[in-house]
């Protein structure tokens, strides 16, 4: 498995679970050394208990050599960072430097698996380096992941469906054998061209994204017109056709996958002379709606903020992670800084992933009461568990005035009515003392 990245660790020691041996290759000499120590350098539930498990029976290793850790390998996987570049499309230029890395190493019936997210046509490309480098024709296949961040391993164990791009019976025999542990249940395993499976996991990212942006604007349209949005969910969800998931409202999607997954995409699309018209719009929608709390904060406090105090809960991009990417927090964080505000921050496990980016320019709380000490209001951006049932009493106590911006709609408009609070949600009426909108 080259890339102990996110990816590349969450798969590799799922394979080696099941009982493979799995050598997990990365260039980081320090990514290797704590994970050889036992330091696992993500956040994700449940992953260091199985990585210290295989570890020690030996069927995870770590290393750096990658020419040792291909020769005699039977399936090689690409689990290469493939970020996005100046123009949206995908930087391919890690993944092709392990190919040509790889390529002197490797024995005639490897098979390849890209596990990156990669443009159409990479696996063909792939497959034509090898054989310009070597002058043999090497099995090549697509494998996308479907992991979510906060739930990848339960994804991987217990996946929907397992999707594979083969050009042969052969490969697509031999991942079938791979995957049989994790498809008991009798879960698809859908084999299709390379081409096909390449596209499956863009297309797949951008639907879910389209979700969210056109809830989003749905919600905004009901703050508008006096509705609720919560109700509308209702309303639209019950019908089969469309269904609960990814229909909450909230501050816009971020993280490693759906931004720049849903501009590749459009690059694609534009390459072949196709406008991507929904995908730009529901790019567009998701960076408008992390500037909604923004919006609200300044309506309320007429545009003042320089000297005010603000606590923010939740800087992950989503709950049960520690990635930071893209997070919409960060957006209202560099807002308020920006009007002259200062921050104090908490979050479960993102608080040192945003201490190495924002150093001393904010204030880190231990606790998530701490966080309000003097604060003139709260904002959430992330919708952690344990920011659900807080001791309302006590956050008014630390609050100079009871006002909270939720941008996840974690509390009853009606009841943060009766506790006395000001409060400020995601395509719902406010609550409380609003005057100063209203005016």
């Amino acid at each position: 498995m080259i890339g102990a990245g996110y990816v590349g660790l969450v798969t590799g020691t799922c394979f080696a679970e099941s009982g493979n041996h799995v050598t997990l290759v990365d260039i980081d000499q320090s990514k290797i050394e704590r994970l050889t120590e036992g330091i696992i350098p993500i956040y994700e539930p449940g992953l260091k208990e199985l990585v210290l498990r295989n570890a020690k029976a030996g069927r995870l290793e770590f290393t750096t050599d990658t020419a040792t850790a291909v020769r005699n390998a039977s399936i090689v996987y690409l689990a290469i960072g493939t970020p996005q570049g100046s123009d949206g499309s995908a930087n391919l230029s890690a993944l092709w430097s392990v190919v040509d890395s790889i390529a002197p190493h490797i024995h005639d019936d490897v098979i390849i698996v890209t596990k990156s997210t990669v443009p159409v046509g990479t696996n063909q490309a792939i497959f034509d380096q090898l054989f310009t480098l070597n002058g043999k024709r090497y099995h090549v296949a697509s494998n996308p992941e479907f992991l979510k961040e906060g739930a990848a391993i339960n994804d991987f164990m217990y996946p929907d469906r397992v999707v594979v791009g083969v050009r042969d019976e052969v490969v697509s025999d031999a991942l079938r054998e791979l995957y049989s542990p994790f498809l008991r249940t009798d879960k698809p395993f859908l084999s299709m061209s390379p081409e096909s499976a390449e596209l499956t996991k863009y297309v797949a990212n951008a639907l879910l994204a389209t979700k969210i942006s056109f809830i989003n604007e749905m919600a905004n349209l009901c703050e508008k017109m006096g509705g609720d949005i919560n109700d509308v969910r209702r309303g639209i969800g019950h019908d089969q056709r469309i269904g609960f998931a990814f229909l909450f409202p909230g501050v816009g999607y971020g993280g490693s996958c759906f931004p720049k997954d849903v501009r590749a995409l459009a690059a694609m699309a534009k390459n072949h002379d196709l406008p991507p018209t929904i995908l730009e719009a529901v790019d567009h929608v998701n960076d408008q709606q992390k500037n909604v709390l923004m919006q609200k904060v300044q309506e309320h406090y007429s545009g003042n903020l320089a000297g005010m105090r603000f606590a923010v809960w939740g800087l992950a991009f989503k709950p049960k992670t520690d990635d930071i990417r893209e997070a919409p927090a960060l957006v209202l964080i560099d807002q308020l800084l920006e009007m002259g505000a200062a921050v104090c921050v908490f979050d479960p496990e993102a608080s040192e992933n945003v201490k190495a980016e924002y150093g001393d320019r904010l204030e880190y709380a231990e606790q998530a009461m701490d966080a309000l000490e003097g604060a003139n209001a709260l904002a959430i951006n992330t919708e952690w568990d344990m920011f659900r049932h807080p001791d309302f009493e006590e956050m008014k106590s630390k609050l100079e005035s009871p006002t909270i911006f939720d941008g996840r709609n974690l509390y009853d408009p009606a009841h943060m009515r009766s506790l006395g609070f000001t409060y400020y949600s995601i395509g719902r009426p406010p609550v409380g003392n609003v005057s100063m909108v209203e005016a």
